[in-house]
């Protein structure tokens, strides 16, 4: 009985763990805002209508592709594990609706899985 007891009590206590791992999970986002040629955002703060050309042509080419939100957070924008510049090249500048799940490490923020919402 005390074994059966104590075997309960270990699987009681592991099944409290699963919450836990439950909030480690990404939660999906919605993030509205401009979409930035990356390299010239940080390099010169290239944004907007002014720079939309410059960054289109930076996006087509590879160049790392982002978005500001409008509360001013900046996010690098990727799809399933590919890059999104062929899908986002044409809105440079432009303020669009993506979808994806936030991932953060040591200050970088990325929109993963990112789809636009039309």
């Amino acid at each position: 009985m005390k074994k059966l007891t104590t075997l309960l009590g270990i699987a009681a206590l592991g099944m409290l763990g699963f919450p836990a791992l439950a909030a480690d999970e990404k939660s999906e986002t919605t993030v509205k805002g401009e979409i930035l040629d990356l390299t010239c955002y940080a390099d010169h703060g290239g944004s907007g209508e002014k720079h939309a050309g410059c960054a289109e042509k930076c996006i087509s080419m590879g160049l790392p592709v982002g978005i500001k939100g409008e509360d001013g957070k900046v996010y690098t924008v990727v799809g399933a594990h590919k890059p999104m510049n062929k899908e986002l090249a044409q809105y440079a500048g432009k303020t669009v609706t993506l979808k994806g799940k936030v991932a953060e490490k040591d200050g970088v923020s990325l929109l993963e899985n990112a789809e636009i919402v039309k």
